[in-house]
């Protein structure tokens, strides 16, 4: 495990917020706590801050590794640190675990205070502007009135997207990865399956699964499965797995035969075993609400014209549950409105996925760009 260029220890933060957070479906969260983690330094003036908003399986640990698990390394850590695209010798990066996470933020998971059991299927709903106003929260906890930029992949560029449009004053650049002004039907449709896989496994309990000490495995190893084949691309898929077989004949069963089918299982009781089924169901359901349009009879262009952000907006060709041309409807309304936007394709092999691969031109792009918001908090 080479750590020589990473950012070293870090360690997580926990914030507690006694002001209730009116959800947009109208349900109140009385009191929340947000864990979160911090990279670099923060400027006299407070100018230098990024946020990194994470995808649906994220969380807080960006970058870095625990002092008492070193093999635990960010998400991200290829992409923020010391001399990385996200440099954090000049920019302080924060990264949270939203609200219904599972990874030490108040969620499902979480007691209750006043019924000192899980919220479980009480939790509320939640859509990418709840998560907003939470951040916006710890940002005002932090002492940040203005970010020098807000950035994600997947789910997590459209929090930037929304950043932009709920506090545009707040925000100078936005770089939105592999995202989308809106899910597709199809998008949709996985989401819909992936949930039913949950929500109809005998052990979920219409959520309250922890009171039973069980949980639904079955239902979220599926529901996994589904999501990572939409992750890759058929070429990738092809170049590392092909027809495969494990024991190089047919057997004739309904058992694992292709080596295909072995990483599926193996990725689907991974995430089984970490993440939580009620959290999957709330992130994907904030995935299907998310709409800029939705306010304004779905017009983008009207959407888009409360932004002031520059934005930088990047999709990679062989992504195709986020394909370029979704990336291209995110450009068009904002050069409607008179923002200034670069845009670029990246040539990728990975899918969806791509975002989080370490790729010489993309992170050029990033590089490049961050390189032109540092001058701007040093001018």
């Amino acid at each position: 495990m080479n750590l020589s260029n990473s950012i070293g220890i870090v360690s997580a933060k926990r914030a507690q917020f006694d002001t209730p957070l009116t959800f947009r479906s109208g349900a109140v969260l009385p009191r929340y706590e947000l864990v979160y983690e911090t990279y670099g330094k923060l400027n006299a003036d407070k100018s230098n801050a990024i946020l990194i908003c994470h995808a649906l399986s994220g969380h807080h640990h960006v970058a870095g590794y625990y002092a008492d698990k070193p093999e635990n390394i960010g998400w991200w850590d290829n992409m923020v640190g010391p001399g990385k695209p996200v440099n954090t010798d000049n920019f302080f990066v924060i990264c949270l675990n939203n609200l219904g996470g599972c990874h030490g933020s108040t969620g499902p998971s979480s007691i209750d205070p006043e019924t000192a059991k899980p919220y479980g299927a009480n939790f509320p709903v939640i859509t990418v502007d709840d998560w907003v106003q939470s951040q916006a929260r710890l940002a005002d906890l932090l002492g940040i009135q203005q970010f020098a930029a807000i950035m994600g992949g997947s789910l997590g560029g459209m929090q930037a997207l929304q950043w932009s449009l709920t506090f545009p004053e707040r925000v100078r650049h936005v770089l939105a990865i592999a995202a989308a002004p809106h899910l597709t039907a199809q998008n949709i449709a996985f989401n819909d399956v992936a949930r039913s896989a949950i929500l109809t496994d005998p052990d979920f309990h219409s959520g309250n699964y922890y009171q039973h000490g069980v949980v639904p495995t079955r239902g979220l190893r599926l529901a996994r499965m589904l999501g990572h084949i939409t992750y890759l691309s058929d070429d990738a898929m092809a170049d590392k797995f092909g027809r495969e077989l494990r024991n190089g004949q047919y057997n004739y069963s309904y058992g694992i035969e292709f080596e295909i089918e072995s990483y599926l299982r193996y990725q689907g009781d991974k995430f089984a075993a970490y993440f939580d089924a009620n959290t999957y169901l709330l992130m994907t359901k904030a995935l299907d609400y998310f709409n800029p349009a939705h306010d304004f009879d779905g017009n983008l262009n009207k959407a888009f014209a409360s932004a002031k952000a520059d934005f930088l907006v990047i999709s990679f060709t062989t992504d195709w549950r986020f394909s370029p041309q979704r990336s291209r409807e995110i450009v068009r309304p904002l050069l409607h409105n008179h923002r200034n936007v670069s845009y670029a394709e990246i040539v990728s092999t990975h899918g969806h996925d791509s975002f989080l691969m370490e790729q010489p031109h993309y992170f050029d792009v990033i590089r490049a760009y961050l390189d032109n918001v540092k001058q701007e908090c040093n001018s």
